[in-house]
């Protein structure tokens, strides 16, 4: 792929000041969001030791800007408060405070000993994803549990509903249901995060999405087996029973997808459905890989299919669309089971998430290399929060001390500190159209060196000028 070089110059920022945004000149057709849910800098790592034996070589590597983004939510209640009490503030220094403590953090999967400051700083005050989604999607901070809600308790708009007034086509792919936190941020809105079936009807209904996929099927199982007599609440991520015998009748705007063998068709290319807009839900009530029976690898689910495979099945029914061939799309990709083995301290099933993710981005940006070009799109690949703060097995004498190579093959040396979300500094890269955004209003941070990153990534943004970044790209004035 084409490797732009980092604009030095550019980079040289001041510790706080925040430049002027400069608009682009031509509006990106296409911007693709990549979403690895709860994963920190080690995670990224971790799949790149076990998959290259070294790191520097996954396709993000090559991006442009290589930053790093903030994601606390506003507050966290899980409901509107209508009040600025208990707003959640940011210091970046906090995070490499390595004075000893001896807290003890306890957690679902036991007790956690503190450490470090820092590291309490960064299990406090932490996002959910539904804040997180939101914060994306919408540019502004809420409350946890809240998709694209405020804390004043009103709806806010989405990123999608900009793509869609704009004439462009709306996608959206994830490794867990539909209906859960991360997609439902690009397609919904509600109060809470945990009201699926409304979620799931309003995706439906709404007609919103030119392309929605993820799991949350009915009528199958963990571990992908058909399911006969599912009971009501297994239609709940789809948005009922009622909602679901309507897509499969083709009552709605969707044409229904659900075989592992169709969405490898759409991903070569061969698109031959019978309406423009498409809902697939993977035979999986689950997850596509995350939840199957066994310890570690092996023994892959046949009823899956990747989340690449999904993604470049997204790609080419959003660019056969009559909007998206003509104007363009948005689309995100989320996966979101790296979350699930984070909060289980699942070092193999993490790193195999993460490389499925991996594969994902490679997936994207060989599209846009054979079909677009990077002046026409924007891809941005980043997570919604740190989760387990992911750090090497010494680092609870080393404050923020690597995870340890053990080369292609073999599992790094670990040390978990927590099972839960963190507000750690995730990692951001992006390339394409628009890219230079994030330059434009980065932070310096210079303890970012404690990840041993270069002086250039030294820098961080939040998670609602990822919103921006996609306005910016289109060319869309944020209402």
């Amino acid at each position: 792929m084409k490797n732009f070089k980092r604009n030095a110059l550019a980079l040289a920022l001041a510790s706080v000041m925040v430049t002027p945004v400069v608009a682009q000149e031509e509006a990106a057709k296409n911007v693709i969001l990549m979403i690895t849910d709860g994963t920190g800098i080690e995670t990224f790592r971790a799949a790149s030791y076990f998959r290259h034996g070294a790191l520097g070589h996954e396709i993000y590597d090559e991006f442009d800007v290589q930053l790093f983004m903030a994601t606390h939510p506003l507050n966290t209640s899980n409901t509107p408060t209508h009040s600025d009490d208990g707003t959640v503030t940011f210091e970046a220094a906090e995070l490499w405070n390595d004075e000893a403590v001896d807290t003890v953090y306890e957690g679902s999967l036991g007790n956690y000993k503190g450490y470090f400051a820092g590291y309490d700083y960064a299990r406090t005050d932490y996002t959910d994803s539904a804040a997180a989604a939101t914060a994306l999607s919408t540019g502004q901070k809420t409350y946890n549990n809240a998709i694209n809600w405020s804390n004043e308790d009103e709806a806010l708009k989405h990123i999608g509903e900009y793509t869609v007034e704009s004439g462009r086509a709306l996608g959206v792919v994830s490794s867990v249901q539909i209906s859960h936190a991360t997609p439902a941020g690009f397609l919904a809105h509600n109060v809470s995060r945990n009201d699926y079936s409304a979620i799931g009807r309003e995706i439906v209904d709404s007609g919103l999405a030119t392309v929605a996929i993820g799991t949350g099927h009915p009528y199958y199982d963990a571990a992908g087996e058909r399911v006969d007599n599912p009971g009501e609440s297994d239609f709940r991520f789809i948005g009922g029973e009622e909602t679901y015998q309507r897509l499969m009748n083709g009552e709605t705007d969707y044409a229904f997808i659900e075989s592992k063998e169709d969405f490898e068709a759409l991903a070569a290319g061969d698109i031959d459905l019978p309406k423009e807009k498409m809902l697939g839900l993977v035979q999986n009530i689950q997850t596509l890989q995350y939840n199957r029976p066994g310890v570690t690898g092996g023994n892959f689910l046949d009823t899956s299919p990747s989340l690449a495979t999904l993604t470049g099945a997204a790609l080419n029914v959003l660019n056969a669309s009559e909007n998206g061939s003509e104007n363009g799309f948005f689309l995100m990709v989320e996966g979101g089971a790296v979350d699930w083995a984070a909060h289980a301290n699942n070092l193999p099933r993490i790193i195999e998430e993460q490389i499925d993710f991996n594969e994902a981005v490679e997936a994207a940006v060989e599209w846009v290399e054979n079909n677009s070009s990077w002046d026409d799109t924007l891809i941005i690949v980043t997570t919604d929060h740190g989760n387990g703060l992911l750090q090497g097995p010494d680092s609870d004498v080393n404050a923020y001390s690597p995870i340890v190579n053990q080369g292609a093959g073999a599992l790094p040396l670990v040390r978990w500190h927590s099972d839960t979300h963190t507000r750690e500094l995730v990692p951001l890269y992006a390339h394409g159209a628009g890219a230079e955004f994030f330059f434009d209003i980065a932070q310096q941070e210079d303890g970012l060196a404690r990840y041993e990153v270069d002086e250039d990534s030294h820098y961080w943004v939040d998670n609602t000028d990822v919103f921006r970044a996609g306005l910016n790209a289109f060319g869309i004035d944020e209402e």
